[in-house]
């Protein structure tokens, strides 16, 4: 029977160089692409977004940061025009700054 130690076998053949970028090589195989968003979509999440701060209730943000989508369940402090950006106040009283161009959905939450 053989018994072949799969990757054990060439690492120590490898330079650290190349495990670096090996690694690299892997993370960037799970970027994901920007989608675009379609003018129905936009005004369901301005509907929610309006809701959410009037009744202040909970939301799910799901936003494009560092090339792959985040999740952010928080109440919307505020939303600053002059920046663009909308402050969110998450459970653990943390303060997340989304870009308005960066969202992708905007679901109210329990």
């Amino acid at each position: 029977m053989i018994r072949d130690r799969g990757r054990i076998k060439w690492t120590s053949m490898m330079l650290p160089e190349h495990v670096k970028l090996l690694r690299d090589w892997v993370k960037e195989d799970r970027y994901e692409d920007k989608k675009e968003m379609d003018e129905q979509q936009l005004e369901l999440m301005n509907d929610t977004l309006s809701e959410a701060i009037e009744f202040d209730q909970f939301v799910a943000i799901t936003h494009y940061r560092n090339r792959n989508y985040e999740i952010v369940i928080g109440k919307i402090h505020y939303w600053d025009e002059t920046a663009g950006k909308l402050h969110v106040v998450d459970r653990f009283e943390e303060v997340h700054r989304i870009p308005i161009g960066a969202i992708a959905d905007i679901r109210l939450s329990d």
